[in-house]
């Protein structure tokens, strides 16, 4: 089977590259935008608690729907709510600080959508042998998004004086996710298998010996870091320099070494060479956090963010991609997929909401540099965890499942 990528593949990654520059074009800035609101810590961490617990109800609830032929609805419902969200937080402006929880729970319900639809087209559009340089691909296209994005947007806010600035960012967010909608009805729909089963999943956790086992626990970890790294890096940059625009700097530079690490990584990860590599990027992920405990300065920062970025598409690539190869495997679970994409969703927010309760309960007790720099090493090297719970993965080489 050819390893190229063919035109709706390359439609969805466009679709999703425009998701992603629209994102990140206001999402950066999202929790730079409630703190100079707040001065909450705690503020940041509950708008971030509802939007976990909003996105992993809208997988659940969404499921049939998607399943029953409703999965381009729910990709283009999911897009449309993320301009919503931003079109609210600027309708709100100041007084966004007094619903932190409920924007949460809206962009929850965004994200919920967008990406119980988007993992379902996506493991419909690609293969095993194209899912690596698919990943590579949308690693490559998300680096882009954010190295561009942010750092125009920073500009812009700086150049208009926040408010003025922050509308136009939301503002132009709004108008390419609308562009993103009317791109989504050239992708065919594809005619979902068999009736929607809600313990589908939990019954996969409950036999002994089912690999479901093993891969729900690595997503579980892997949730955890992405639970505090999400919003907190960004926010600690922006602590460190008190400057909009030094903030889209960062995410230049970080994200122009990640379009290079995941260009290349995407390029020479292979089944032989995935095990090692993922046990690489797992643990530098957590070695480059230990800059941060001599200082919590800007170049400090840019090391870190660095380093994350170097390593981040050895650790990620291979966690994507085998789960969706674990999907496929048998025309069983391939019949099951909308259900089984829940099951990893599900342990990806309950990672995340343990990585936040962690960022919660420690903040609540202290808020010093020292306090938030042990608490980012700590969920940083979760990694390292999903690793370990992935190598049964790793060295197979997959069964390739056609419809």
């Amino acid at each position: 089977m050819a390893s190229k990528l063919d035109g709706q593949a390359m439609l969805l990654l466009v679709i999703h590259w425009l998701f992603g520059i629209a994102s990140a074009l206001s999402g950066t800035f999202i929790p730079v935008y409630l703190w100079k609101a707040s001065q909450s810590f705690m503020l940041i961490g509950w708008y971030t608690f509802g939007q976990y617990i909003a996105s992993i109800t809208i997988f659940w609830l969404a499921g049939k729907w998607v399943k029953s032929k409703g999965k381009m609805y729910c990709l283009r419902l999911g897009i449309l709510l993320s301009g919503i969200f931003y079109l609210t937080v600027l309708l709100l402006g100041e007084q966004a600080k007094g619903y932190g929880i409920g924007l949460g729970v809206i962009n929850g319900m965004a994200l919920g959508f967008y990406w119980l639809a988007y993992n379902v087209v996506y493991f419909e559009v690609t293969e095993p042998d194209t899912r690596d340089r698919f990943n590579g691909w949308m690693g490559l296209l998300g680096s882009l998004s954010g190295m561009i994005a942010p750092w125009i947007s920073g500009i812009i806010i700086i150049a208009f004086k926040d408010e003025k600035g922050y509308s136009i960012i939301f503002t132009i967010s709004l108008a390419i996710f609308i562009i993103s909608v009317v791109l989504s009805f050239w992708l065919k729909r594809r005619e979902s298998v068999g009736v929607f089963k809600w313990n589908y999943g939990f019954k996969q956790l409950a036999e002994k010996g089912n690999h479901w086992r093993f891969m729900f626990a690595a997503n579980v970890t892997q949730g955890v870091r992405e639970g505090v790294f999400l919003f907190l890096v960004g926010l600690t940059v922006y602590l460190a320099t008190q400057n909009e625009s030094k903030l889209g700097t960062y995410t230049l530079v970080t994200s122009l070494v990640a379009l290079i690490s995941f260009w290349l990584t995407g390029k020479r990860l292979s089944d032989r060479n995935r095990k090692v590599a993922m046990l690489i990027g797992a643990c530098m992920l957590g070695a480059v956090i230990l800059p941060l405990f001599w200082s919590m300065s800007y170049t400090s920062l840019l090391i870190f963010g660095i380093g994350t970025s170097l390593f981040m598409p050895l650790y990620t690539i291979p966690m994507t991609s085998k789960v969706f190869d674990l999907i496929g495997q048998s025309e069983g679970n391939a019949k099951y997929r909308e259900e089984l994409i829940i099951l990893r969703e599900t342990g990806l927010v309950l990672g995340r909401v343990i990585g936040l309760s962690a960022y919660l309960i420690v903040l609540s007790w202290s808020q010093t540099t020292t306090t938030i720099t042990w608490l980012l090493f700590a969920v940083g090297i979760t990694p390292i965890a999903s690793w370990w719970f992935m190598r049964p993965f790793l060295l197979k080489k997959p069964t390739v499942h056609t419809d």
